[in-house]
C-alpha cells in the first residue's frame, strides 16, 4: 500500500478513536459535588505520532477518486492503548467526516468502555453524532443516552440521558437500579466547564423522588467550583428537626469557604461558616457559628441552654511544618456559653470536654521536645459553669527526652525533663465522709510551677545459664514555685513557696527466661525480680497533685520503677517487684500469655501509704508492706475469639479487689466485644461503693448488604443502663445507608439531649445525606 494510503488510514484511526472518546467521555457523571476532584477527561488526550497501529478487517478499501477509506467486516483497531471494534468504518476526505456503524465498542487505556450503534463525526472532532450511547467506566458507573451530539467543538449534548453507579440486577437485568438520575438533556460546556441537566429527576427503586427544572454543576475537569452541597438532616430532643444546606465558595486556589444554614423546627436558624487557607508549609481554618433561639424554654430550666437566646462560637485550627523536625499548631474554641457547640452538634467541637491547645513539637533521632498550652472547655448544661472553673489552665507544659548516642560505661544513658505551669480559678474539693470539712482536693486555687528532671543509666549483662542482669542508677529532682491557697482541712500541706525534692535510685533487675519447646508448641517462662533502693519520697503528700491523680495497680505496671502516673508523686523507699511472665504459641494458631506477681515494700517510707490531697494510695493494693496479688492472662484462638482478664486479689483474704474481663469475637457474619469490670469500694478515694459494669457491642451481618449493630453499658449495682444504642445499615456497590437510635441516663440534666437519632445515606459518586447525631 502506498505511503499516502497508510497516512490516510492512520488519520482515519486517530479521528475515529479520538472522536468516539471525545464524544462519549468528555462528559462526567451527571451529578457531582461542587468541590469534588476528578482527573481530566481521558478522551481528549492527543495521540502521539509514533504510536503503533494495528488495524484488522475483512476488507480494507481506499478509493482515490472518491477519496474514501472503507474498512468493512469485523473491524478491529488497536492504537496507543485504545481497542475498538465495529462492523464498518468509513472516512470521507472530501467532507472531512468519519462514520462507523454496527456494534461499536471502544475500550480505553483507563478501562472505560464505550458502546454505540452508530457514529458520525468530523475529522477535527468539532461536530459529531452518536446513536444509542452506553458508557461503562472502570469504577462501575454507567451512562446511557438515546443520542449524543457534539456541537461547535465546545459542547456535548446528550438526549434522554440516564446515569447510575449501580450494577444491573443479575437475576432480572430489566429491573431498575436502586437509584438513577434521568434528564431530558445533558449539556456539557467545554468553555464554561459545566454540566447542565435539564428536567432532571432522581429515581429510587424506579420511583421518582425529586424533579428539578435544571441542575448545573462543574464537569470533571474542574477541581473546585462554588455551589450548593448535599443537605444534612439533624434532630434533637430540644432543638427539633433541622435541615442543613451548605454552600461551598472557591475563593482562590489556596483558599475556600463553606457557609451552612440550618433551620430547626424548635429553635430557628443556625448559621455556620468556615474559611480554610493553605500555606506552603501548613494550613489553617477559622470557624464561626451562631443562633438566636426561638424557644429557649424548651430546654430544662436553670441550664445554660435555657438561659441564653443569642448563642455562638468562634474556633480555629492550624497545623504547620516548620521544617522536617519541627511542627507548630493550635486548636482553640471560644463560645458564648459552656454548652452551645455540644447542644447543636457543631462538627468536631461537640465533645463533653473540648481541649483547647497550642503546641510546638520537635523530633530528632535521639531526642524529643514538646511544648503545649491547654484550656479545658467543659461542655455541660450547668448554668454556673462550675466544672470548667475548676479545671486548670496550663501555660505551658514542656516535655523533653534525650538518649545518649554513645554508650556510657557500656550502658544506655537517658534523661527526661518536664516543666509545668498552671493556674486554677476555683478550688475543686469534695466531702466524702459527711463530716464537716473536705476530704479530697483535686485541685487548689492559684498558680503552680514545677520543673522536674530524671536521669537514668542501665546496662544488661548476660549471666550464667541465660540469666539477664540489668543494674540501674537514676537521679531525679523537682523544684516548685507555689502560689496556691492552702487546703483548709488538710494538715500535711507544705508552707513553703519554693519547695524542692530529690530522689536517688540504685536498682537491679534479674530475668531468667526458659524456652520450652515441645512437639507442637513453644513456651517461654520468665521469672522476674527487681529491687530498687531509694531515699524516702520527700514532702510526700505535702505538694499539689495535678498529674498523679490516677493509680491503678495491676499486672501492666507491676514491674514499673514508679507506679504513680505523672510527675507530682514519685515512688520512694526500698521496694522489690517479683513475678512471672509467660508466653506460649501452639502450632494450631493458639496464642497464650500471662503475668502474675507481687510488690514488696522493704524499707523506708511507703509512698503509697502516706496522706495525699486525693488519698491516691489508699486501698490501691500497694499501701501495705506486702502488696495485693496482681495477674493477667489472655488467649487468642484462630477461630477469631480473644479473651483477656486481669485481677487484683487481696494479699491476705484473696478477695477480688478488681476484675477486668474482655472477650472479642469476629467472623464473616458476627463481630462482638463484651467487657466486664468490677472495682471494689475505695471510700477514702471517693469510691464509696463497689462498682460492677458490663459493656457490650455487636454487629451482625444479616446478608451481603444488611447489618444490624448495637451497644450497651449496664450498671449491675444500680440495675440500670447508662447508655444504649441500636441501628441498622445497608451497603452495596452504589449505596450506603445507616440509621441508629441512642440514649443515655442523664439525671442531672448535664446535656441538652438525652436521646438522639442519627443516619447517613451515601450515593456513590453523587454525594452524602446525613441525619446528624445532635450530641448526647
Amino acid at each position: 500500500m502506498a505511503v499516502k494510503d497508510r497516512a490516510n488510514i492512520r488519520r482515519l484511526t486517530v479521528a475515529l478513536l479520538t472522536g468516539v472518546a471525545v464524544c462519549a467521555l468528555s462528559l462526567p457523571a451527571p451529578v457531582v459535588h461542587a468541590q469534588s476532584l476528578s482527573a481530566p477527561a481521558s478522551g481528549s488526550a492527543a495521540m502521539p505520532e509514533d504510536a503503533k497501529l494495528l488495524l484488522a478487517a475483512n476488507e480494507l478499501l481506499y478509493d482515490r477518486d472518491a477519496e474514501r477509506v472503507v474498512a468493512s467486516g469485523a473491524v478491529q483497531i488497536n492504537y496507543n492503548g485504545y481497542q475498538m471494534v465495529a462492523r464498518q468504518v468509513v472516512y470521507d476526505q472530501k467532507t472531512g467526516r468519519v462514520t462507523a456503524a454496527g456494534n461499536i465498542e471502544l475500550v480505553e487505556p483507563t478501562g472505560n468502555r464505550v458502546y454505540a450503534e452508530s457514529l458520525d463525526v468530523t475529522d477535527n472532532f468539532a461536530d459529531g453524532f452518536l446513536r444509542t450511547l452506553r458508557v461503562e467506566t472502570s469504577d462501575n458507573t454507567r451512562l446511557v443516552a438515546e443520542t449524543a451530539e457534539r456541537v461547535g467543538g465546545t459542547q456535548m449534548i446528550l438526549h434522554k440521558g440516564v446515569y447510575t453507579a449501580c450494577l444491573p440486577c443479575a437475576e432480572n437485568p430489566t429491573r431498575p437500579p436502586i437509584w438513577q438520575v434521568k434528564a431530558e438533556r445533558v449539556i456539557q460546556d467545554g468553555k464554561k466547564h459545566t454540566v447542565r441537566l435539564e428536567r432532571a429527576r432522581f429515581e429510587l427503586f424506579g420511583h421518582s423522588l425529586a424533579t428539578l427544572p435544571f441542575i448545573e454543576v462543574p464537569d470533571n475537569t474542574v477541581k473546585r467550583k462554588s455551589g450548593f452541597l448535599f443537605p444534612e438532616f439533624r434532630s434533637g430532643e430540644n432543638v427539633g428537626f433541622g435541615i442543613s444546606v451548605p454552600y461551598y465558595i472557591a475563593i482562590a486556589p489556596d483558599r475556600d469557604a463553606t457557609i451552612t444554614t440550618t433551620g430547626f423546627t424548635k429553635q430557628g436558624v443556625l448559621i455556620e461558616g468556615e474559611i480554610r487557607q493553605r500555606f506552603e508549609k501548613g494550613q489553617a481554618n477559622l470557624r464561626i457559628a451562631g443562633i438566636s433561639q426561638m424557644d429557649s424554654e424548651s430546654f430544662s430550666a436553670n441550664t445554660s441552654d435555657a438561659a441564653h437566646d443569642l448563642r455562638g462560637l468562634v474556633a480555629s485550627k492550624g497545623d504547620f511544618k516548620i521544617n522536617p523536625r519541627w511542627s507548630f499548631g493550635w486548636d482553640v474554641m471560644f463560645q458564648s456559653d459552656n454548652n452551645f457547640a455540644r447542644t447543636y452538634s457543631v462538627q468536631g467541637l461537640n465533645n463533653s470536654t473540648n481541649t483547647n491547645t497550642v503546641y510546638l513539637t520537635g523530633q530528632g533521632d535521639r531526642n524529643f521536645f514538646d511544648m503545649r498550652g491547654y484550656y479545658f472547655d467543659v461542655q455541660d448544661a450547668d448554668i454556673n459553669n462550675t466544672a470548667e472553673k475548676k479545671q486548670a489552665t496550663v501555660l505551658p507544659t514542656l516535655d523533653y527526652s534525650y538518649y545518649a548516642p554513645e554508650l556510657v560505661a557500656g550502658g544506655q544513658l537517658s534523661g527526661t525533663m518536664n516543666f509545668t505551669s498552671l493556674s486554677r480559678f476555683s478550688e475543686e474539693a469534695a466531702n466524702i465522709d459527711g463530716l464537716p470539712g473536705n476530704d479530697l482536693y483535686r485541685g487548689l486555687k492559684g498558680n503552680m510551677n514545677r520543673l522536674s528532671g530524671d536521669l537514668e543509666w542501665e546496662r544488661t549483662f548476660d549471666g550464667p545459664g541465660g540469666l539477664q542482669i540489668t543494674p540501674l542508677l537514676a537521679a531525679r529532682g523537682d523544684a516548685y514555685g507555689l502560689a496556691m491557697d492552702e487546703p483548709a482541712d488538710y494538715a500535711g500541706y507544705t508552707s513553703e513557696d519554693a519547695p524542692t525534692r530529690l530522689m536517688v535510685t540504685a536498682g537491679v533487675e534479674l530475668r531468667y527466661p526458659w524456652l520450652v519447646t515441645m512437639g507442637n508448641s513453644t513456651h517461654i517462662i520468665e521469672p522476674i525480680a527487681q529491687i530498687y533502693a531509694r531515699n524516702d519520697e520527700q514532702l510526700a503528700g505535702a505538694l499539689p497533685n495535678e498529674d498523679s491523680q490516677s493509680l491503678v495497680f495491676d499486672a501492666s505496671n507491676l514491674f514499673s520503677r514508679n507506679k504513680f502516673s505523672g510527675f507530682d508523686r514519685v515512688e520512694g523507699g526500698t521496694r522489690a517487684n517479683v513475678g512471672l511472665r509467660y508466653t506460649g504459641s501452639l502450632d494450631n494458631g493458639i496464642g497464650l500469655r500471662a503475668v502474675m506477681g507481687q510488690s514488696y515494700h522493704l524499707a523506708g517510707l511507703n509512698s503509697y501509704a502516706t496522706d495525699d490531697l486525693l488519698a491516691v494510695g489508699s486501698d490501691s493494693g500497694l499501701e501495705t508492706d506486702v502488696s495485693d496479688f496482681v495477674a493477667s492472662a489472655g488467649i487468642e484462638l484462630p477461630m477469631g475469639l480473644s479473651v483477656s482478664t486481669g485481677v487484683r486479689l487481696d494479699e491476705k483474704t484473696l478477695e477480688l479487689r478488681r476484675t477486668d474481663v474482655n472477650a472479642t469475637y469476629a467472623n464473616d457474619r458476627l463481630s462482638t466485644s463484651v467487657t466486664f469490670s468490677q472495682v471494689a469500694a475505695r471510700p477514702e478515694y471517693s469510691f464509696k461503693e463497689d462498682n460492677q459494669t458490663v459493656s457490650a457491642n455487636a454487629s451482625v451481618k444479616v446478608n451481603e448488604s444488611w447489618s444490624v449493630f448495637g451497644s450497651a453499658n449496664y450498671d449491675i449495682d444500680s440495675n440500670a443502663f447508662n447508655r444504649r444504642s441500636v441501628g441498622v445499615s445497608y451497603a452495596d456497590e452504589c449505596t450506603t445507608f445507616s440509621v441508629y437510635y441512642a440514649d443515655k441516663t442523664d439525671p442531672d440534666d448535664s446535656t441538652a439531649n438525652d436521646w438522639t437519632i442519627g443516619g447517613r445515606l451515601v450515593f456513590r459518586t453523587l454525594g452524602e445525606v446525613k441525619l446528624s447525631d445532635v450530641s448526647l
